[in-house]
């Protein structure tokens, strides 16, 4: 009896142990929502708002899961919001194509969203090339492909914005299923979902941890450090790329610089996620997290008038900055305790 009793004392204990991380990004995120609830309940805690966060954050959330993927790996992708633009220019333009009196046939939309696809892997691909056959730094190949891919939309659209789309694809993509929950949401689910499962329950995750902690370690494994490497670029090109029709749809027209802030808010979500910028450290759940933690803090903070937009970033910043502060003391203070023990 005492046995049982001590093992249900001490889970609580290393489960906080272990993902003290997401312990510190939940313990946030609570006082924020307490926060709330004091000065604006009647504006903060309500359906639509609510509904909102949730159409509005899948476009960088989905950029994230591949920028969190690749920094895994001990590099990073910095090509995610021109992988989205270049491909939502195409698919715009496709769209128009398809609908010249203005109507969608059927299959439209499912083709937009597997040719959009596809097209990421082989950005995605092209990135993980450079990166692990040719030896460029991940951040130099990746900063090149995005301002190549930049280029190409501007070249494409001479600058201009791709609009007047059929307004089937708007209305499908931004619509709620039952009434309640958004297809946006929908479709940033299925693919954290999906993250989860290839570092959780396969072997694909194994390698990417064993590759961000060790590369040398890695390749005597027996590992095929390159072609790991290409396939994890090409799953970030897909997300990016589903993030850009996530886009196209909230914004019904496509641009070569929509979502230039992006970048550097899918770096901030990942490392506030708990995702270690050298590699071998990180979960999808403390990105999903960071993800709905920065969504909260950015329209709790519109709610009040009196303070400027602009103060956003310093938040953002001061938050990442109080939970690696917080991270760094918890993992100073755990060789301690083992050098004295």
């Amino acid at each position: 009896m005492t046995t049982s009793n001590n093992k249900t004392m001490k889970a609580p204990g290393l489960w906080a142990r272990k993902d003290s991380h997401v312990v510190r990004l939940l313990l946030v995120m609570a006082i924020w929502l307490i926060f709330m609830a004091l000065t604006k309940p009647t504006r903060f805690y309500t359906l639509i708002n609510f509904q909102t966060m949730a159409s509005q954050f899948p476009e960088y959330g989905l950029m994230s899961l591949g920028v969190m993927l690749c920094m895994i790996t001990g590099g990073i992708d910095l090509s995610p919001v021109a992988v989205a633009n270049l491909v939502s220019v195409l698919m715009a333009m496709l769209l128009k194509e398809l609908a010249p009196d203005g109507g969608l046939p059927g299959y439209a939309i499912p083709l937009v969203f597997l040719l959009g696809a596809a097209m990421g892997a082989a950005l995605g691909i092209m990135n993980g090339i450079l990166v692990s056959k040719v030896r460029i730094p991940p951040i130099l190949a990746t900063l090149g492909m995005s301002e190549l891919l930049t280029g190409v939309a501007i070249v494409i659209t001479g600058g201009a914005a791709v609009s007047k789309l059929p307004m089937e694809y708007a209305t499908t993509i931004n619509s709620k299923i039952a009434g309640l929950v958004p297809v946006q949401l929908v479709i940033f689910s299925v693919m954290a979902v999906l993250v989860w499962f290839l570092l959780s329950r396969t072997t694909f995750g194994t390698k990417l941890y064993l590759l961000g902690t060790n590369p040398q370690a890695a390749r005597y494994s027996g590992l095929n450090n390159d072609r790991l490497l290409i396939l994890t670029y090409m799953i970030s090109g897909i997300a990016a790329a589903l993030g850009g029709l996530v886009m196209l749809a909230n914004y019904n027209s496509a641009r070569a610089n929509y979502g230039s802030v992006y970048v550097l808010q899918c770096i901030l979500v990942v490392v506030l996620g708990g995702v270690s910028p050298s590699g071998g450290r990180g979960k999808i759940s403390g990105v999903v997290l960071a993800i709905l933690l920065l969504r909260m803090l950015e329209t709790g903070i519109n709610r009040f008038p009196q303070i400027s937009s602009y103060y956003i970033s310093l938040i953002w910043g001061g938050v990442l900055l109080l939970v690696m502060v917080l991270d760094y003391f918890s993992a100073y203070r755990g060789p301690r305790k083992r050098k004295t023990a």
